[in-house]
Formats: C-alpha cells, sequence, structure tokens
C-alpha cells in the first residue's frame, strides 16, 4: 500500500477526536509528523519530545516506513491517532504518563466514536523477527536468555530479588556470549 501524506490526515484526526487541540490557532500543528526514514523496524510509530542537539525543542510523530507500507490504511490510521493521544497527554493536558488514565480514556472515547480502525495500547501489526545474537546467561542460577545485542550492567531480576533484597548486585550480572549461528 503506497504511503499516504501524514499532516492531512494529522489535521482531520485533530479535528475530528481532539477538538482541534494538536494546533495553534492559525492550524499549524503543535507537534511534526513524519515518516521514518526506513531505520525504524521494532516500533510502528513513537512520540518523542526534548532537546535536540542543537538546544532546540522537539516535538514530533514519527511512523514506521516499513512496517506501515505493506499494511492496509487503517494500520497508519491507528498507528498516527496512538502517537497523536500521546502527544496530546503531553501537550495540552501537560500529565506524565505512557499508557495511563488520559491516554486510556481519549482511546475509549476515539474508539467509540467511530469504527473505521481502532486505536490500540499495542498494536498486533507483523514485525519481522531478528535472530538473537547473544545469549546472556546468569552465573548464580545458570538461567539463559536470548538478546540482540549486549546490554552491559543487566543482572538476573529473580537472582537480584532472591539473594539480594531485590537490588542489583554484580553477583547476579549476566554474561554474554555469542550465539550459536
Amino acid at each position: 500500500m503506497p504511503l499516504v501524506p501524514l499532516l492531512p490526515l494529522f489535521h482531520r484526526l485533530n479535528r475530528e477526536h481532539f477538538a482541534g487541540e494538536l494546533a495553534d490557532g492559525e492550524g499549524t500543528a503543535l507537534v511534526a509528523v513524519r515518516w521514518s526514514d526506513g531505520r525504524m523496524r521494532r516500533s510502528a510509530g513513537l512520540y518523542r519530545y526534548g532537546r535536540g542537539r542543537d538546544g532546540r525543542s522537539i516535538s514530533e510523530i514519527v511512523l514506521s516506513r516499513p512496517l506501515l507500507e505493506p499494511l492496509p490504511q487503517e494500520a497508519t490510521t491507528s498507528t498516527l491517532c496512538h502517537e497523536m493521544i500521546h502527544a496530546w497527554v503531553h501537550r495540552v493536558v501537560r500529565a506524565d504518563e505512557v499508557h495511563g488514565p488520559h491516554f486510556r480514556a481519549r482511546m475509549e472515547a476515539i474508539n467509540g466514536a467511530q469504527q473505521q480502525f481502532v486505536v490500540s495500547v499495542r498494536h498486533r501489526f507483523p514485525v519481522p523477527t531478528e535472530p538473537a545474537r547473544w545469549l546472556a546467561r546468569c552465573p548464580s542460577c545458570g538461567l539463559q536468555s536470548p538478546y540482540r545485542r549486549r546490554r552491559p550492567g543487566v543482572a538476573c531480576r529473580s537472582c537480584c530479588e532472591r539473594l539480594h533484597g531485590g537490588h542489583w548486585h554484580a553477583s547476579c550480572q549476566l554474561v554474554f556470549e555469542r550465539a550459536a549461528a
């Protein structure tokens, strides 16, 4: 399915489900909206904010080109609306939550108001899986877990809880070994 321009879709969803609150008085979006450059392969979309390397304020929604391009239009609409709820919670409600009560209430209101798409906390889109490159082993209990990349300082949660009162301890730090190809 060809990619659709996101800004017109953003403005339509803003009018229909956010009472225009994600745009200023002149109709300019409060957040930038764009397709990813092709590297975003683990998440269908994200809302990010903060400061860039140059010190300028960042507030943007990025949708995954590789994950959403082969899917029907409803997947793009649903993902954009999900990320718009995050932007609304952050920019309008000014709450510090991820999928908390403000997010869930708005999601339920949007889903109840229309039947063209469904907004959910977690999407069910097919995500290509990448084989694990590393096997992490706990030196205390011997439990092994696959990882795609090495994670320094990670410890076995169950051993830390069982042996050290739930606090991180070096004796439980995972040892990473290359996974068999």
